[in-house]
């Protein structure tokens, strides 16, 4: 059993029969009243996000959840099919499930979370960043580094991403997946 004082971002917990994720958490303290702890919790199996207060010490109940690295396969009617790196088993998710489908390349890693209670998958997310090329975008003109302007870009995963003007079509780039994010060139 673990009580408020375990609480971590990222954990997950179980309220009212549904799984929430904690996004922050602080204390609260007063002179003349016990101490409460609250947490901002956003939904893992729906789309709700929450804020919770509990009393300094009480109980808590979280979910142990395993982080298994899988590699995306292809799209279907049946949703995302992944297949786990170590046993060879097939998955899968649907779309609302992954966090960023749209950078996700056929082939690419992705690492999907497992209730380990139940052995269902509750979500899955990209690697922080990951490299894409550019499928079309605007020519860039001689001179455009000098200022912070950007311009939108197609990437070979099928989505798109903004890119600073001298970014030129055919390039390799990094993409932040939490942000959707440029973040800088990369070299072939």
């Amino acid at each position: 059993m673990a009580s408020t004082a375990d609480i971590s971002r990222g954990m997950i917990l179980k309220l009212d029969g549904s799984l929430y994720s904690v996004v922050d958490f602080g204390e609260n303290k007063t002179a003349r009243a016990a101490a409460k702890v609250w947490a901002k919790l956003k939904g893992v199996d729906n789309k709700r996000s929450i804020e919770k207060t509990w009393n300094s010490g009480e109980n808590i109940f979280p979910v142990r959840v395993e982080k298994k690295a899988y590699q995306f396969l292809y799209k279907d009617e049946s949703g995302y099919n992944l297949m786990n790196n170590e046993t060879f088993e097939q998955i899968a998710l649907a779309e609302e499930m992954i966090d960023a489908p749209q950078f996700l390349k056929d082939g690419g890693e992705i690492f999907v979370f497992i209730n380990t209670e139940t052995e269902q998958p509750i979500g899955a997310e990209l690697p922080e960043k990951i490299v894409a090329r550019i499928t079309y975008c605007e020519p860039g003109v001689r001179g455009d580094t000098a200022t912070r302007a950007l311009k939108p870009a197609s990437i070979d995963t099928g989505g798109s991403v903004n890119v600073p003007l001298f970014v030129e079509e055919g390039e390799l780039i990094r993409i932040n997946t939490k942000t959707g994010e440029y973040v800088e060139r990369v070299k072939e």
